[in-house]
């Protein structure tokens, strides 16, 4: 005869407790899954394929910890919950430096580590559920409730943590203290599995002594962790690191040697150096602004870091500018940043603020320029000569939505090395564009190198003129990044290439103060190399086909 005092074997979790403990495994479980896929991004560039490699990959692994599982014995399973989750916060916690780690000091291994570090962890998510389905089996035997038990609230912490991820996290944390919290909130778990299973556990002492260890490094991560991810990083490059920050959009390192030089990258990619940028944007901005009709609205596409606004602003018949960078930080740090200030010319100085909300557009800041921050008329006046809007969202949300035509567009966006970046160099976003554009407007287009990439340079030409531009190539040497390019775009009923090129090369002297260009050099960017803009292609880009994307990365792939 049983004793009725004596406590159940099994006693039946709390439903509150399993479904906080599910809710945070669910949450936490595809917070990982971004935070690995955000540095390998990050690292690696192609942000959409190393997206769907390293979910695709966590996902695979999953099936395995499932599948491991079933090798755990019924009077471990408890045991075995709280040491993974354990396991799997410090991993998940410390996953992001080993991978920047790995990056710089084993480049050709690095493949390896970042995938093996995917599968691990990726394992003991997919570890997690069954053992907690088959502890909740004996007191939830008939398995339509266990898994509705289990399973709700995982997939609803699935969704709250990819919100929190995508809205709170990624805003407002640096990814190492976002990987740690993780695995704060992981062990959190831990210790709430460790409590409900606390009777069939067959060793508890061990499992405090692991909580606790794992605890102590995770606490340890969220106190050092952006020195211990800066330390890393400084491994990738060459001079030391004076800002870096992650945003939703990209990762933003700049760095500065002992000759003040100044160096920014997104995504690992160099951006510009202080030693040549300004060869690149005097080319980019001054042959355009010489060649439209009457440039007073003027369009600056990407350009977030102020240096393509600095050179339009020696321009004193421009009435108005519109700035439009994706990333509110990057134009945050050209407005505040010192060194970045000193750069740009402190483009975004002595101005009167406002919001600015256009029809149908998210609106950053607007900044009305002052006569006296005007280089090109020097007398201190204060009447407002050039309003500067600063919109801070997609270039091309911007083109579909905005009103308004401009003299003159500046694209100065990053090379097409991602299909999400290769939209911004398509017949579609073209054809937008090219609406904007003012009768004798002229489009200019930072289109990479005509040498290393020269199917993709080729390509962006092609698609220009599908969208009912003429077109007109020109090039010089930017000693960071070797032979660049840029296309000179207008409506095609207007003048023809021979016609503008005639433009250009008979410049006796140039409108406005520059450091590098002269009318000399900017006759001789027309000028290319026998059978250089020669090919057999004649594809172009669309939306469903990135062209020029493929060409781009065969392109560097062939160095």
């Amino acid at each position: 005869m049983s004793d009725s005092t004596t406590a159940p074997q099994n006693p039946r979790p709390r439903t509150w407790a399993l479904s906080l403990l599910m809710f945070i495994l669910g949450g936490c479980g595809l917070a990982y899954e971004y935070t690995f896929s955000k540095i390998a991004s990050d690292l690696l560039g192609n942000s959409v394929q190393q997206w769907a490699t390293m979910i695709a990959t966590m996902l695979f692994a999953m099936g395995l910890g499932a599948e491991l599982q079933k090798w755990v014995k019924e009077q471990r399973l408890a045991d075995s919950l709280v040491s993974s989750q354990v396991v799997l916060a410090v991993l998940g916690g410390f996953g992001p430096l080993l991978m920047i780690l790995a990056f710089a000091h084993l480049p050709a291994q690095y493949i390896i580590v970042q995938y093996l570090l995917a599968l691990l962890v990726g394992t003991l998510i997919g570890f997690e559920i069954p053992l907690i389905m088959r502890l909740n089996d004996s007191t939830e035997p008939e398995m339509r409730f266990n898994l509705a038990q289990v399973l709700k609230m995982d997939y609803i912490g699935a969704l709250i943590g990819a919100l929190l991820w995508t809205f709170v996290m990624i805003r407002t944390l640096g990814i190492e203290h976002i990987s740690f919290s993780l695995g704060l909130a992981t062990l959190v778990a831990a210790a709430l599995s460790l409590w409900m299973f606390r009777r069939r556990l067959h060793n508890p002492r061990r499992r405090l002594v692991e909580l606790g260890f794992g605890l102590v490094a995770i606490i340890a991560g969220l106190v050092t962790g952006k020195g211990l991810i800066l330390h890393a990083e400084q491994y990738l490059y060459r001079d030391p690191i004076v800002h870096t920050t992650t945003t939703p959009y990209q990762h933003i390192v700049l760095t500065k040697d002992r000759h003040d030089t100044l160096r920014c990258y997104i995504n690992g990619h160099l951006q510009f150096d202080s030693n040549d940028e300004f060869i690149y944007h005097e080319n980019l901005v001054h042959p355009a602004m010489h060649l439209a009709a009457s440039p007073r609205s003027v369009l600056i596409l990407g350009g977030g870091d102020g240096l393509a606004l600095r050179e339009v602003l020696n321009y004193p018949e421009v009435e108005q500018i519109t700035l439009v960078d994706i990333d509110p930080e990057m134009t945050r740090l050209a407005a505040a940043h010192p060194d970045f200030v000193s750069l740009n010319g402190n483009s975004f100085a002595n101005a009167r603020v406002k919001i600015d909300k256009p029809a149908g557009v998210s609106a950053g800041e607007s900044f009305t320029l002052l006569e006296e921050n005007h280089r090109a008329r020097p007398t201190p006046v204060s009447a407002p000569v050039t309003e500067v809007h600063i919109l801070n969202l997609d270039a091309a949300a911007f083109v579909r939505t905005a009103s308004g035509k401009y003299d003159v567009m500046i694209l100065d966006f990053p090379d097409p090395s991602s299909p999400d970046l290769a939209k911004l160099y398509s017949r579609p976003f073209y054809e937008a564009l090219r609406q904007h554009l003012n009768p004798g407007g002229i489009l200019v287009q930072q289109a990479g190198s005509p040498i290393h990439t020269k199917e993709a340079f080729l390509c962006l030409g092609r698609t220009l003129e599908a969208s009912s531009f003429a077109t007109l190539p020109y090039h010089d040497n930017v000693p960071s990044f070797g032979e660049w390019g840029w296309w000179l775009a207008w409506a095609k009923d207007g003048v023809s290439p021979t016609r503008q090129a005639s433009r250009l090369t008979s410049l006796e002297k140039l409108r406005t103060p520059t450091r590098y260009l002269t009318p000399g050099l900017v006759a001789a960017s027309l000028e290319f190399g026998k059978n250089q803009l020669v090919t057999n292609r004649n594809d172009i880009t669309s939306l469903t086909e990135a062209r020029i994307f493929d060409y781009y990365l065969q392109g560097w792939r062939d160095r």
